[in-house]
């Protein structure tokens, strides 16, 4: 009797284990998802590629998250979006109304053509990414900028915060 008791105690202190681990997974992917939603982005491969010597490239995943983030200051909308294992000329921008549109490629470069990878989590191909802007943007005194994988896109408001009296007459 007492080694049935000790079996149903340690399955139900699995039982709460197991609980607990599953709610920390959800909350953990609740978060992901709520905060990096947007951020998932799909990279398209190119079809007609014969550079990937023997299918590794078909064996990566095709979404992946372009991490970024925007802030707005007194003067300017800042938006910074990570691009690792990318250089400036990979990418593409362009504003249309109140929207930044980021598109370019991220290539797949294989050191050793007789290697097998045991790890794919890295995407490869074309993306395009578009982030909503908080406000009107002064798009002919933009700047962009790339640094340690970073591209940070510094667009000047239009317009003034500041309010303004006005006397009636």
């Amino acid at each position: 009797m007492n080694m049935l008791h000790s079996l149903k105690e340690t399955s139900q202190n699995l039982g709460r284990e197991i609980s607990r681990a599953w709610d920390s997974l959800s909350d953990g992917w609740h978060e992901l998802l709520s905060r990096s939603s947007s951020a998932l982005t799909h990279f398209k491969r190119n079809q007609t590629d014969t550079s990937d010597t023997g299918g590794a490239l078909a064996a990566f995943p095709s979404w992946s998250l372009l991490a970024g983030e925007l802030e707005e200051t007194a003067r300017d909308v800042v938006v910074r979006i990570e691009l690792p294992g990318m250089d400036k000329d990979d990418c593409q921008i362009r504003i249309e109304g109140n929207v930044l549109h980021l598109s370019g490629e991220k290539r797949f470069e294989r050191e050793a053509d007789d290697s097998t990878y045991h790890v794919m989590e890295r995407a490869y191909g074309a993306f395009e990414r578009s982030i909503a802007l908080p406000r009107n943007v002064n798009t002919d005194e933009a700047e962009a900028t790339f640094k340690n994988g970073v591209l940070t896109v510094r667009l000047p408001k239009e317009g003034s915060d500041k309010g303004k009296s006005i006397t009636v007459s």
